[in-house]
Order: structure tokens, then C-alpha cells, then sequence
């Protein structure tokens, strides 16, 4: 007991963290003791952290040779913006592309039907990366779509959390895309031999996906379809959106996506770290197609386009109509990983909210900060900024929504404008500041996604991209009910003790 408490107090940097673990191990020492050492620290696994530092030497040789420079574009920035760019950059490696065409999908229907016409538009490669794939709904058009281009000669790849998409992993749809020649990679694998060496709680979040190396998508959006996932949890369907991204540039928002992709698909494993060193070291572009320009794409889409409308809406009468793409985006992409990057998002969101002038708009469907980020806001809220959170009035987990609750009255104490959605489970993660900042992608405003999951964020600097994620976000807002202090300061103490009990353990949720 002496002994683990010392390792908390010398390893554990964030004292929240250290007092949540000493607090469990002195009042169940067994289950704590047991319970550190199998998930204490962050350990992702020596051998993984070394094949992910031999495919990203790999990579950055290959854009060195290749003179595909990622680390640029400060210059397109204002000034205000620049130091907080650099947080990204130094720790990643990517810095801002300009010259993206974004398109913002804000609604399951929109995401399907852009990806289902663009796989089917695909000459080359298809990367995708996800954290659930749940083989139920329109996500079999999706694999029949990729079963369809691996047939006439596209490249597929598919990385998947072995975790979050088990039950895809051991469906015969798995099998099946297998034996079409999709490549299906796990993402790391969990068992009781490798928990002594890792914590297999440590999950690869991300969702990516990459088209021919000129479109790219990213968001909170898993490859599920919402009207038949998760429907016992009793918390409605879950609402996501995704952008997609468009250029024709030699290195852009997708390029740097394929990257990312092919970086932790080689990690996974020595023989895909191998096929990795083959594949880059005869890599060049020459030996390519020529990338197609934004043309090319927008008529191949067409043509799928054109060939599909009736039958779509005959299948789907209730899309959404669709946002208007924004041309000359500027943009940064941002992923995150354990022992990797640090805290990179943790750090830019901080940097940000002590940044803004106007407004922050959150939306996150857990919402379990640490005392850093809640002062931020809180302070923000006092010193005039209009800060509004949106989250969803139920989530599918006891501990968050308990441990979320606990922050609410400071927050509307200070001003904090508190939303809670009412239209079934809100997923999307979007933070706005001011009208010319946002922040999009896959992170939750909660510990496990700064500290412990594998990550990836859009940071976003043009006004008119900015102001689209600002109207889904006002769009939610219709939707919801806006908690009073004077109603949540009186609520039951048995409810407010739950909540309190709950909340010192919030840094290991």
C-alpha cells in the first residue's frame, strides 16, 4: 500500500487523478491494488510504441523524399491564432493547410449517402478508420459499396477498435469483406496475457476515412446506423455529423487523414510494419495516377450521383436537405494518442477558451472535466463571454451522467449557460469560440479522451466553415431545455450527495 502510493504520488503528474486513485485504493485496497496495475497508468505497450515510431519515421521519410512538407501555413493565420496552432504543430507534426473545400454533414442520412457515392466514385485507395462499426442498417450498403471497389481494383483498408467493433469482428460480414479483398486491420487487441503488459483500456477513438488521397472525412459519426444501434440503452438514436473535406493539393486535410491511417495500421502488427517499409520505400508518386482535381471529383460523384437520385429518394425520403460546401477552408488537423502527442487537444481547448472575446459553444454528450478546464470556462463565463454547453439529457453510462451533474451548479453559478438536448443521444463534439475558431472531431470533454484514447480534431480558422458548425449547434438548441440554478440548486440532497460521491472518482471515467 506504502509502496503503490508513493508510484501514484511520483507517476500520476495530475493531482485529481492521484487523489482519485489513493481515495480507491485506501477504501477497497485489494480491488484498488489489482485495479492500478492493470489500468493505472497510461501504458499503451513498449512494442506498439515502437513499431508507431518506426511507421512514422517511415512516413516521414517517405513526405520527405516525396517533398510533401506538413508542417506549414502559419503564416495564413492571424496573429491571434498562431501560437495556439503551434501547440498542434509541435506535437503532431501538421500544421495549417489552406485551400480545403469543406462540406458539413449534420445528419446520418447526408453522411451515408456522400460516403456510399464516393466509395463508389473511388479509382485507387480507400483508408477507414473507426472506433464502432456495427454491421446492421445502411452500414451494409457501405460494405456493399466496398465490396463493389475492391472487385474492379480499389485498394481497401479498414482499421477498427478490436473493442468498440467486436460484434462487427465476429460477424460474417467481417468475413465476408475479407474475402472480397478488403483488408480489415484490429486496432489494439485485448487479452489477458497482453493486459500485464498494457492497459487494454486504452482505445483507438478515431474516425477517419480517406478516399484516393482528395477527400477526407472526420467527425463524431461511427460507421453505425443509429435507428439500430444501442436502442436498449433507452436514450434515443444517437445524432452525429461529419465534415467532409476536398482538395486537390499535394498535401491536404486528406492527405494528412492517409497518414495518420497508414501510421496506425502499420503499428498494429510486425507484418503490417513490414508491408509498410516495402510499400514506402518503393513509394512515388510518379508511379500514381495523377491525383484528380476537385473537378474531377465533384463529376465522378455526379455521374454516381445522377445514377442513384431515384432510388435514394424512394429508400429515403426524409434526408436533410444539405449544407453548402465552403471553398478556401484553412484548417489544421489535430490527432492525439497516449504517450505519443501528450495532451495536445487538452492544451489547445485550454488555450482557447482563456482566448475567447464573445461566445463558446460546446456541444459533447460527457461532459466530465477536470478542475483546469471547469475554472476555465467559469471564468470565461464571468468575465462577459457568453458560454453555452450543450449536452444530451441522457447518456448511456450511470457514472458520467452522475459525475457530469456534480459540476453543473458551479458552472451555473458563473454564468454557464447549461442545454440539456432532448432529441435522443447527442454525440457531436464541436466547440466554437467567437466566429472564427472551431474545434470538430472525436474528443469528448472528459478525461479518457484527452489523456487515454487515441484521438483526431479538425481545428478549423475560416468564419464561414465556423458559422455552419455554429447553426447545427443552434439547430440542437431547439431541441433542448436550458437547466435554472434556483431549480437544480434545490434538488434532492440524496441526488446531490450521488452526484458528489461520484464526481471524486470523475478523473479515472
Amino acid at each position: 500500500m506504502v509502496v503503490l502510493t508513493l508510484r501514484i504520488v511520483s507517476i500520476q503528474r495530475n493531482i485529481g487523478v492521484a487523489i482519485a486513485w489513493i481515495a480507491v485504493l485506501y477504501t477497497l485496497p485489494l480491488v484498488g491494488l489489482i485495479a492500478y496495475m492493470l489500468v493505472g497508468e497510461p501504458t499503451i505497450g513498449r512494442r506498439y510504441r515502437q513499431r508507431m515510431t518506426q511507421a512514422r519515421l517511415l512516413m516521414n521519410d517517405m513526405a520527405t523524399r516525396e517533398r510533401l512538407v506538413f508542417d506549414q501555413g502559419e503564416e495564413l493565420l492571424d496573429a491571434e491564432y498562431r501560437g495556439v496552432s503551434r501547440i498542434g504543430t509541435r506535437w503532431t507534426g501538421f500544421g495549417v493547410l489552406g485551400n480545403q473545400e469543406m462540406r458539413l454533414l449534420a445528419s446520418t442520412e447526408a453522411v451515408f449517402e456522400w460516403l456510399i457515392k464516393d466509395i463508389n466514385a473511388a479509382h485507387s485507395r480507400i483508408l477507414m478508420e473507426f472506433y464502432i462499426i456495427y454491421p446492421k442498417g445502411r452500414v451494409l450498403d457501405v460494405f456493399a459499396a466496398l465490396t463493389a471497389a475492391a472487385k474492379r481494383g480499389v485498394e481497401c483498408h479498414i482499421l477498427v477498435d478490436s473493442v468498440g467493433s467486436f460484434s462487427f469482428l465476429s460477424s460474417v460480414h467481417h468475413q465476408a469483406l475479407e474475402q472480397a479483398g478488403v483488408f480489415v486491420h484490429q486496432s489494439l487487441p485485448v487479452g489477458l496475457f497482453k493486459t500485464l503488459f498494457k492497459r487494454s483500456d486504452l482505445r483507438n477513438h478515431r474516425k477517419m476515412v480517406v478516399i484516393d488521397e482528395s477527400i477526407g472525412y472526420t467527425g463524431s459519426f461511427n460507421l453505425v446506423d443509429p435507428k439500430f444501434f444501442k436502442q436498449e440503452k433507452n436514450v434515443g438514436q444517437w445524432i452525429d455529423v461529419m465534415i467532409r473535406s476536398v482538395s486537390d493539393a499535394p498535401v491536404s486535410i486528406a492527405t494528412a487523414m492517409a497518414k495518420v491511417v497508414v501510421t496506425d495500421i502499420g503499428a498494429e502488427s510486425n507484418e503490417n510494419l513490414s508491408a509498410l517499409n516495402h510499400r514506402m520505400n518503393s513509394y512515388t508518386r510518379k508511379l500514381y495516377v495523377s491525383r484528380p482535381t476537385i473537378n474531377d471529383i465533384s463529376s465522378r460523384v455526379q455521374l454516381v450521383e445522377t445514377a442513384q437520385t431515384v432510388d435514394d429518394a424512394a429508400r429515403h425520403p426524409r434526408c436533410m436537405p444539405q449544407m453548402p460546401a465552403v471553398p478556401d477552408v484553412v484548417a489544421q488537423l489535430i490527432p492525439s494518442a497516449p504517450q505519443v502527442t501528450a495532451h495536445v487537444i487538452y492544451n489547445t481547448l485550454v488555450t482557447i477558451i482563456h482566448r475567447a472575446n464573445h461566445r463558446i459553444r460546446i456541444t459533447t454528450p460527457y461532459f466530465v472535466p477536470d478542475e483546469a478546464l471547469s475554472g476555465a470556462l467559469c471564468t470565461a463565463a464571468k468575465r462577459g463571454v457568453t458560454v453555452t454547453l450543450i449536452i444530451p439529457e441522457k447518456v448511456d453510462s450511470f457514472l458520467v451522467q452522475h459525475a457530469s451533474q456534480a459540476y453543473y451548479q458551479e458552472l451555473l453559478e458563473a454564468g454557464v449557460h447549461i442545454a440539456r438536448f432532448k432529441g435522443g443521444l447527442l454525440h457531436t463534439k464541436t466547440v466554437v469560440v467567437d466566429d472564427d475558431y472551431a474545434l470538430f472531431g472525436t474528443v469528448n470533454i472528459d478525461m479518457r479522451s484527452f489523456y487515454l484514447n487515441m484521438e483526431v480534431s479538425l481545428a478549423i480558422y475560416t468564419p464561414d466553415m465556423v458559422a455552419q458548425i455554429a447553426a447545427c449547434q443552434a439547430s440542437y438548441l431547439q431541441s433542448c431545455e436550458y437547466l435554472r440554478l434556483e431549480t437544480w440548486r434545490y434538488r434532492p440532497r440524496t441526488e446531490r450527495l450521488l452526484d458528489d460521491v461520484i464526481r471524486l472518482f470523475s478523473p479515472l471515467l
